[in-house]
């Protein structure tokens, strides 16, 4: 099962793979269907932090390059996806509230991840959920942090609407654009693992600050 799990998310990064996937069983309105799927349940469904949202847009953006998907119906249905998934995601954060707290770990919920979201959002406000889409874990629950803190959802949507056409359009544009350079495609693993790291960086850099603020206030309390 875990097995079959890690080698559906591989083929989701790997141009030929997913091409052949999109023309094979996935064919036509499924294979969009499945993308639409995969974009709106990392933000919709609370559960979607583990699945290669970046890498994922750039590979698409790649098979678009090479012919496997329109370019263009693909912006307009992940960007969609993203925007229903934050939708989602922000009624469940004002439908459960301080609930979700209070709920156990399990292998596909943390407490952590939420409380870490709700950390940034009180640092940078309804900017967040543009930010987020560019920083994993934080994109799954920033929506939903939102809901928690009862934020006007017509001040939500734009946020929502910007960050999600932002995050599809730049990513999708840079695999459709460097998937056709003979070195990205020669070396795609490392570029995607390049991606991953970069989409982590502000996610690394924040538990490093983190790490510090309570070694800083000891060393100031003593």
């Amino acid at each position: 099962m875990v097995h079959s799990i890690l080698d559906f998310l591989r083929t989701l990064t790997d141009p030929e793979r997913l091409l052949q996937l999109l023309s094979g069983v996935m064919s036509g309105w499924l294979g969009y269907a499945l993308l639409f799927g995969i974009v709106f349940s990392e933000t919709g469904l609370l559960v979607g932090f583990f699945l290669p949202g970046d890498s994922l847009l750039f590979t698409v953006g790649v098979v678009a390059g090479a012919g496997g998907l329109n370019i263009f119906v693909v912006n307009v249905v992940l960007a969609a996806a993203a925007i229903i998934g934050d939708t989602t995601g922000y009624l469940l954060g004002r439908s459960t509230g301080p609930r979700i707290f209070s709920r156990p770990d399990s292998r596909l919920f943390k407490r952590e991840y939420v409380t870490r979201t709700q950390r940034f959002y009180e640092k940078h406000g309804g900017k967040t959920i543009i930010y987020a889409r560019f920083v994993p874990i934080i994109r799954t629950f920033a929506a939903f942090v939102a809901g928690v803190a009862q934020m006007p959802y017509l001040k939500f949507l734009p946020f929502s609407i910007c960050g999600a056409i932002g995050w599809v359009a730049l990513m999708t544009t840079l695999g459709y654009t460097l998937g056709k350079v003979a070195f990205v495609r020669q070396y795609f693993d490392k570029v995607i693992l390049l991606i991953v790291f970069f989409s982590l960086l502000p996610a690394i850099t924040e538990v490093i600050k983190s790490r510090r603020r309570p070694a800083a206030n000891s060393k100031l309390s003593r």
